[in-house]
């Protein structure tokens, strides 16, 4: 950040007051003061000065730190300790707070990446604002969204900068109390399989560091172009949203592979009802009890062998016939027949999604 944008209040705020005012970086050395000489020099600061978050004295200066809600870049340091010297250091707190804003909107590329992902600025502004920050707009990136079960999402910034400190090429961003985008940059024709890899790195060193944290990682598509990133991001939020309903026990869900999941989230809850109906005219799902559910998991897992499924039920086979037949009096679909199993499946799906988003009339 230029520094340059601090002298001019410097200079009007020492004419108002009278007084010695300075800006310092969070090393202690002064990078905007109205006593020009003084630039480039070594303050002694006081203890916690960025951690505080208040106002802190010295011997002859008053302290205040300034800067994001995030990270606290700078402090301000006015001559003088009395009562007027803190009214003073509060005026000037704000208006450089203000002035730091506004120059990050201007010049930080991170906010730029936060704006185009969240559709906050127009599509035809996207390639202006990137040649004025000179960010390049046709390499290959994904947006990676870590949602967490804890509002605290501050530390877990730091921990995700810290997997990915290259600020120039991937960006840590905060949607919300709960959601953390990562704008990753990678090489192009990147498999799913490395990007789930990455999401598990994330996820591991969340679980060392914060015990009682638990997050869950959607993985949108790769994209060529700047302006596509808002649409990974929101593939990013459908892969998470499915996997509420289909995959509950995944940590990591990427868009590319939720296959008719995401089409079954996409159908209106209506249709979803009248497609169970018409399926189960001989009998309702709800009559197949735990113990047969499983039976027809654990079929479906092992691709329709009733030897290999038996096996592993640790049943005879003959006795997994009979639960078979039975399915078929109760549902008339037959599990061992391609189709039936099929239409069956899908079945499945298309109730646990209802069960979790009831009909709303």
């Amino acid at each position: 950040m230029s520094n340059r944008i601090f002298q001019g209040v410097m200079g009007q705020m020492n004419e108002a007051t009278g007084r010695m005012i300075g800006v310092i970086d969070s090393t202690g050395v002064i990078v905007s003061c109205s006593d020009l000489g003084k630039i480039g020099d070594l303050v002694q600061l006081p203890e916690n000065l960025f951690t505080a978050n208040e106002i802190t004295k010295s011997e002859v200066y008053t302290f205040k730190c300034f800067g994001s809600k995030t990270e606290k870049e700078f402090a301000v340091f006015i001559d003088g300790t009395d009562e007027g010297a803190e009214s003073c250091l509060n005026i000037v707190c704000v208006a450089l707070t203000s002035i730091k804003q506004c120059y990050d909107e201007k010049y930080d590329k991170a906010i730029f990446v936060k704006n185009v992902i969240l559709d906050n600025i127009l599509p035809g502004d996207i390639y202006l604002k990137a040649r004025e920050l000179h960010f390049n707009n046709d390499t290959s990136r994904v947006v990676f969204l870590i949602k967490l079960n804890t509002k605290d999402n501050v530390s877990v910034i730091d921990m995700i900068q810290n997997i990915f400190p290259d600020k120039t090429k991937d960006f840590v961003i905060s949607v919300n109390e709960t959601d953390i985008a990562l704008v990753k940059e990678v090489s192009a024709g990147v498999e799913t399989k490395d990007l789930e890899k990455l999401a598990r790195s994330i996820i591991d060193s969340l679980g060392a560091d914060y015990y009682s944290a638990h997050a869950i990682v959607g993985i949108g598509t790769t994209v060529n172009s700047c302006k596509d990133l808002a649409r990974s991001f929101k593939e990013s939020q459908v892969a998470i949203e499915v996997g509420k309903f289909f995959d509950t026990e995944k940590t990591i869900i990427s868009y590319e592979n939720l296959g008719i999941a995401r089409l079954i989230y996409q159908l209106p809850t209506t249709l979803c009802d009248m497609f169970l109906k018409e399926v189960f005219k001989k009998g309702s799902i709800d009559s197949l009890d735990a113990e047969t559910l499983f039976t027809i998991q654990k079929f479906f897992e092992n691709n329709l062998n009733v030897s290999e499924t038996s096996r592993k039920l640790f049943v005879h086979r003959n006795t997994l016939v009979y639960r078979l037949e039975k399915i078929k009096k109760l549902t008339g679909l037959d599990l061992r027949e391609f189709d039936d199993a099929i239409v069956f499946k899908v079945a499945l799906m298309v109730k646990k999604y209802l069960d979790a988003n009831p009909i709303k009339y």
